[in-house]
């Protein structure tokens, strides 16, 4: 992925490889499960060229392990957000295969031997999780599986796979309930019917600074580590992600004409080094108007619900949050969500109207 924004060309192209980082990239921790009886067939394994040894630093590895670790935390908060809220992500739900899927390419050039040592990655592509619930889990997808094929088709090796794998992708996922993959596991092939689950088709991504802040383009979410840092529960980190997902399905980025501005910075704060210099004061982001804000903290308290997220503490959160963080503090996420008593107002509002739904058991829709 690029690592600036190059205007209206670049916005086109996250448009288009968006497919592969939700429909393969978007899931939660590894799950276990048990294989569903599949003997291996007589496909042959793909080959990938021998390794050779590398050697990797303690300092590495203790980075590397503190990223996974970060991403499958999100991974797993992200999943019931984005596959119970379908309905409401507008135009922005698809079918996703619903695992995760990366090389050693899949990080940082910093951390690629890293990859290959700890994680035992390689240029192929390898499940690193799978979303519990989905399709993938029910057929027997596990952690560990390298994926060879879709439907006959062979999945790219090497630096590019991932943003290749989207090109073969696309037309296999749009009109279909399920499609079989062909993956390696344990030296032997086999061949499993995966049914694909719709959901909304953000990317959740993991931004490498320590400030307390998130940001979304209008096609993805960054939750930086340092607002994971600052959250005290999986259902506060949930508060946040819901809250950015929700300014993607209201487009609000591209009302503000931002959606350059906020992808580049996306773009920058997922490098293992990010140009901080560039961040000073708001980074050349507006501000999100009272009235924006407001639509985004109704629809993200009904996306909560509707995903079984825990709602008795998003008001204390958000009180917190203005308070420990306050607009003074110019990198922070009450400067760019500055409205913090409208915030609040709304969501109180908001919250009634949850519980009166719920008490009537009529659709959680907003």
């Amino acid at each position: 992925m690029r690592l600036a924004p190059q205007g209206l060309k670049e916005t086109a192209t996250r448009k288009q490889l968006l497919l592969l980082p939700v429909a393969m990239l978007l899931a939660a921790c590894a799950t276990t499960v048990a294989p569903p009886g599949a003997e291996p067939t007589a496909e042959p394994a793909a080959q990938v060229a021998q390794q050779p040894p590398v050697t990797v630093s303690p300092a590495e590895l203790q980075a590397l392990q503190s990223l996974v670790s970060l991403q499958d935390r999100l991974y797993r908060v992200a999943a019931p957000l984005l596959v119970n809220n379908s309905e409401l992500c507008k135009n922005n739900a698809r079918n996703l295969l619903g695992f995760t899927a990366k090389t050693r390419y899949s990080y940082s050039a910093d951390y690629v031997n890293a990859a290959q040592k700890a994680l035992g990655l390689d240029d192929r592509l390898q499940v690193m999780g799978v979303l519990p619930g989905s399709g993938a889990a029910r057929a027997g997808v596990r952690r560990g599986d390298v994926l060879l094929a879709v439907e006959g088709k062979p999945m790219p090796q090497g630096e590019n796979a991932e943003r290749d794998a989207a090109a073969v992708l696309a037309p296999l996922v749009t009109d279909r309930t399920g499609v079989n993959i062909t993956v390696l596991r344990n030296g032997s092939t086999m061949t499993l019917n995966v049914p694909l689950t719709y959901a909304c088709a953000y990317g959740v991504e993991l931004g490498n600074a320590d400030t307390v802040t998130a940001y979304s383009d209008g096609y993805r979410v960054l939750i930086t580590r340092g607002m994971m840092n600052a959250v005290r529960s999986d259902d506060e980190l949930a508060y946040v992600i819901a809250k950015e997902m929700a300014h993607n399905a209201l487009a609000h980025a591209v009302r503000q004409k931002m959606s350059a501005t906020v992808g580049g910075i996306i773009d920058n704060l997922q490098r293992a080094h990010p140009d901080m210099s560039s961040m000073v004061g708001l980074a050349g982001i507006k501000p999100m108007p009272a009235s924006l804000d407001g639509m985004a903290d109704k629809l993200a308290l009904f996306m909560l619900a509707r995903a079984g997220y825990d709602l008795t503490q998003v008001v204390p959160f958000w009180k917190r949050m203005a308070s420990q963080y306050p607009p003074t503090v110019m990198n922070a996420y009450t400067a760019m969500h500055p409205a913090t008593n409208y915030r609040i107002a709304t969501m109180e509002k908001t919250l009634k109207e949850i519980h009166s739904k719920l008490a009537s058991k009529r659709p959680l829709l907003p």
